[in-house]
């Protein structure tokens, strides 16, 4: 028989039925398990869901209700009109090089003063650097933009401006205390800033300056447009909340990508063989992982280069180069997990730990954050993943779901060089000698704000019958897309399933499950589960089983049917 999974299952609540039957009226050809789930997304009227359907660029907020915007643009202005040598400096990951892509297209087509600078993860490490100041005065460079960074440079800004240096942050991580003395501090989340979307993505962020500029000088709005692909691809990759002018945005930007995609992107899918309809998904799982890869193995710049490619044979030669960074970055991110693995086992298992903190010199420092996300796979709980040199710990942190990492560290940061992230992902570096003391500390901190052995626990938008699972439904179902944090892919559960006879573990070391059930009814339900192939003897003895699970169509042959992305399995009647 197959283990119980461990996770518990959290279905959310059901709308009223006046609810429901208030915009059922409205939508009469719209099946009622549809309606319930957009109820309980926040579209309660037809005009909320002709909003959400249907997304305009003119809903997006006046750029200028941002604090610091209009003096960010009038520097920005002077900068321009005068010749003098700006410089776009971004972090090396997604969201960093997209921004500093699409910043540097823009001022690059209204002045040829214009560079970009993208620091080195392991000379530099994250964010602004001493280098990059100094790379900028040996250059005349007399104003940075800095994108997806800087809201904690507060050391780093004042050293630039005795350097008679100005910046302008474009930042949308959480602030410090004490922020930097910029010219400009442009931050959704900095004390006192009105604008009403708070969950930009650095690129977001970046983009916003673009467009108070645009609108600022009479330009033609289709600038900041073409730029939408890259603004995508950050919110894709960064995880940020896919609501409000995420999600339109987002919209736009892959309609974008799907109808005329840029020569560097055109050729990353290509490169990767994607599927010819590029949705969210394929951001985070093809482009954002390649896209990554280059500042993990090798430099950013490489990326930015593919990003600003405007020639197709160009583009294919330096994608071949960004995906060789991904292959090595496979191979080292299995060879570190095993590692990291095995080194919690020796540490034995204790049921009353909160988190987990390992670290190995061995450790390529660009895979130690996703390391730590494979490792929250195998357990459960925050976990941070360091590598070593010269006596300097770096790393990265992740979180699991409801848990803040970002205040969890900055409780322990006084063994901290520094440090910074946000709820869910952070980086930080420390002296060697500090590590037994800060991993106590942040073991206090877990055990504070996690009173019991955390359990990973699936989101349930509702119960369904197997007569809902149709072609309709499903085209109905992708109109809620783009996906992601506060508009998730709906998961269903359908209950009371026995296997239809067909049901059987695949892949190569047969951890997967195909499976072919059916309900009392006969109707027959088609589905892939990855990693759930010890269910297979289970189900095939008859066993009763209550399936969690997303929609998809599936293309074989020609044959186009739905199928069921199962994600969990219980027995029926076990909660």
């Amino acid at each position: 028989m197959a283990v119980l999974t461990k996770n518990n299952w959290k279905i959310k609540d059901t709308p009223s039925e006046q609810q429901v039957a208030r915009l059922a009226a409205d939508l009469p050809k719209v099946d009622r398990n549809i309606v319930r789930l957009m109820i309980q997304r926040g579209i309660c009227t037809i005009e909320e869901a002709r909003a959400f359907f249907r997304p305009q660029l003119t809903d997006l907020h006046d750029p200028f209700l941002m604090k610091n915007m209009d003096r960010a643009v009038n520097r920005l202005s002077d900068a321009v009109s005068s010749g003098e040598k700006v410089l776009v400096y971004g972090d090396y990951d997604v969201d960093g090089t997209t921004a500093v892509a699409s910043m540097y297209l823009f001022l690059s087509s209204l002045s040829q003063n214009t560079a970009y600078y993208l620091p080195d993860r392991y000379i530099e490490g994250y964010g602004i650097s001493f280098r990059g100041i100094d790379f900028a005065a040996e250059n005349g460079f007399s104003l940075i933009i800095a994108l997806d960074c800087g809201i904690k440079a507060v050391e780093k800004v004042q050293y630039a401006k005795q350097k008679g240096i100005d910046f302008i942050i474009c930042d949308h991580h959480t602030p410090g205390d004490t922020l930097p003395d910029a010219y400009a501090l442009l931050d959704p989340k900095q004390p006192g800033c009105d604008y009403p979307f708070k969950e930009l993505s650095g690129c977001g962020v970046g983009f916003k300056l673009i467009q108070a500029f645009i609108l600022h000088h009479n330009m033609d709005m289709r600038m900041a447009w073409s730029l939408l692909d890259l603004v995508a691809i950050s919110i894709g990759a960064d995880i940020v909340d896919m609501t409000g002018e995420n999600r339109i945005l987002a919209h736009y930007g892959l309609e974008s990508i799907n109808a005329d995609p840029r020569p560097g992107i055109k050729a990353l899918l290509e490169t990767a063989s994607a599927k010819p309809t590029v949705s969210i998904t394929q951001v985070v799982f093809i482009l954002a992982p390649r896209i990554n890869a280059a500042g993990r193995i090798s430099h950013a710049k490489g990326a930015v280069e593919l990003l600003l490619s405007q020639s197709e044979d160009e583009a294919k030669t330096l994608s071949e180069a960004v995906e060789l960074n991904n292959r090595e970055r496979k191979e080292l991110d299995k060879e570190s997990t095993t590692e990291a693995l095995a080194e919690i086992e020796n540490m034995g298992y204790d049921p009353g730990r909160r988190s987990t903190v390992v670290c190995s010199e061995r450790w390529h420092k660009g895979v130690v954050g996703i390391v730590a996300s494979r490792l929250i796979e195998q357990h459960y709980r925050p976990t941070i993943v360091l590598t070593k040199k010269d006596g300097i710990l770096s790393g990265s942190a992740r979180s699991i779901e409801g848990f803040n990492l970002y205040e969890a560290i900055d409780a322990c940061s006084e063994w901290l060089l520094q440090f910074g992230g946000h709820m869910m992902a952070a980086g930080m570096s420390l002296k060697a000698e500090n590590l037994e003391a800060f991993t106590e500390a942040f073991e206090r901190e877990c055990r504070l704000r996690l009173p019991a052995e955390p359990v990973p626990a699936i989101s349930i938008d509702m119960e369904v019958e197997a007569d809902f699972v149709s072609d309709k439904n499903l085209r109905l179902l992708e109109q809620l897309a783009p996906f992601g944090p506060g508009n998730m892919h709906p998961v269903f559960v359908t209950r009371q399933l026995t296997d239809a006879i067909g049901t059987r573990p695949v892949g190569g070391d047969m951890s997967h499950l195909k499976l072919e059930l059916k309900d009392d009814r006969g109707i027959r339900l088609s589905g892939i589960g990855f990693g759930l192939g010890p269910w297979a003897e289970t189900i095939k003895t008859g066993a009763r089983v209550d399936v969690a699970y997303t929609l998809e169509f599936n293309e074989f042959r020609g044959n186009v049917t739905v199928q069921l992305m199962v994600k969990d399995i219980k027995l029926s009647g076990e909660e």
